[in-house]
């Protein structure tokens, strides 16, 4: 066993903590956990941002939660002109009670959209959900969903408010078998779904022409949230670009393990970039694609 229990949240690098705060309070419901403050010096060490002044803000909504990060000096800007098919691409799944509803508070935030047309209805072979990709002030990708009916409509039943939290995080990337492999051997993560994705709807719902996208969902021991594998099979990656934590395209999954040390030695041979504090107080490692773990003991 990895000993990974479940994904506790999400890390994003952002410029500015107030704006970004007003992004996801006044757009998407979020409300503050607590002040910004320090990261604390395990997760800095890990994360590669000794030297740097590291401010974090925490921020819920509902049962999940992201921790916004600011770095000065800061690191490298969001490349231009991104797409759904860059492999540093990474949105949060946010599932909403009624679409319409979600999408008149979004627009008061004016985002930069990523899908054509407004909200996308796919067909009952993509999932039948109702859904709208979009861009928070970063560039960091986001996505509102509804879901109809079956097990996941069932899951966010009882979620109170118009947003109701963090379904999953969808990572791009360009090596579906290495990914897998890491997810599910050193991560012990297992596979929930797998489809194909493909049509005009998704092309809208994506923002590219013709995709075929392979969908592949992944889950902890604790399901929600969980992780979804993007492999597009077309159009394919233009470009590569790995970041690092201190970098604004950087998005983190944050993990709960009770075996720190003993995992880092279980993803030594998947080849990923890892890192640990001496004392075993959080663990940072690359995927096969670049997207960042952190890990923190129980």
């Amino acid at each position: 066993m990895s000993g990974v229990r479940a994904i506790l949240g999400f890390g994003r690098t952002v410029t500015d903590l107030a704006a970004t705060e007003a992004f996801y309070r006044d757009g998407l419901g979020f409300t503050r956990v607590a002040p910004p403050e320090p990261v604390p010096v395990a997760q800095a060490e890990v994360m590669g941002l000794a030297g740097r002044k590291a401010t974090q803000l925490r921020m819920r909504l509902g049962r999940q939660s992201v921790t916004f990060l600011a770095v000065e000096p800061p690191g490298a800007p969001y490349p231009p002109h991104p797409a759904a098919t860059d492999p540093f691409f990474q949105h949060l799944a946010i599932p909403v009670r009624a679409m319409d509803a979600a999408m008149a508070q979004l627009a008061r935030m004016n985002p930069t959209p990523i899908s054509h047309g407004g909200p996308q209805v796919l067909p009952a072979s993509s999932g039948g959900v109702t859904a709208y990709k979009f861009r928070d002030p970063d560039g960091h990708p986001l996505e509102l969903i509804f879901f109809p009916d079956g097990a996941p409509a069932a899951r966010w039943r009882d979620a109170p408010g118009l947003f109701l939290g963090i379904d999953h995080s969808a990572i791009t990337v360009t090596d579906l078998e290495a990914t897998l492999a890491f997810l599910t051997g050193p991560l012990g993560l297992t596979v929930a779904q797998r489809g194909l994705n493909e049509g005009p709807e998704q092309a809208r719902l994506d923002g590219v022409d013709d995709p075929q996208v392979d969908v592949i969902a992944l889950e902890p021991p604790e399901p929600t949230p969980h992780v979804e594998v993007l492999h597009y099979r077309s159009p394919a990656a233009q470009r590569s670009a790995l970041f690092s934590p201190a970098d604004r395209a950087s998005t983190r999954f944050i993990i709960s393990t009770d075996t720190v040390d003993r995992l880092l030695g279980l993803l030594a041979p998947a080849r990923v970039v890892s890192k640990i504090t001496a004392d075993g107080a959080a663990a940072f490692c690359t995927g096969p694609d670049g997207h960042g773990f952190l890990f923190l003991p129980d």
